[in-house]
């Protein structure tokens, strides 16, 4: 997989979001035109998009923001279970001060931190836009 998109309606708090996890930003761009509107089945697309990439340069999340068409507002409370793409999960390192520092950018706990078995410690936390991220700390 090279990448998973994300739209939001705020670019900067996403990557600064995304930033704060630990990913990088690879870059920003706006895209328009026609085979722009050919790609996404839409008319009259201009967007931003910045692409955000792990430390280890395997894995990228592309955070898109429609200028036009505007986008259709979702359920940012939706919960863990509800139909399509529910959260994105992220290996890191002091679980809680990962927490910490998210918690600077408005994310909440959407559970607990726990213990699953002695392999790691997981919890969900949203984001902006509702985005759901898993935290594994792999215990050692």
């Amino acid at each position: 997989m090279e990448h998973v998109g994300v739209v939001v309606s705020d670019l900067a708090a996403a990557v600064a979001f995304f930033v704060e996890l630990g990913l990088e930003l690879e870059g920003e761009m706006t895209v328009e035109g026609r085979l722009v509107d050919r790609i996404v089945g839409l008319d009259g697309v201009r967007s931003d998009v910045a692409m955000v990439r792990t430390p280890d340069g395997h894995g990228k999340v592309e955070l898109i923001k429609y200028h036009t068409p505007t986008s259709q507002a979702g359920d940012p409370g939706a919960p863990a279970n509800a139909l399509g793409i529910r959260h994105l999960l992220f290996a890191v390192e002091g679980i809680d001060d990962v927490l910490d520092r998210l918690r600077a950018h408005g994310a909440e706990l959407v559970g607990e931190v726990v213990r699953y078995e002695d392999s790691y410690r997981l919890c969900y936390v949203r984001g902006p836009e509702g985005i759901i991220i898993e935290l594994a700390e792999q215990i050692k």
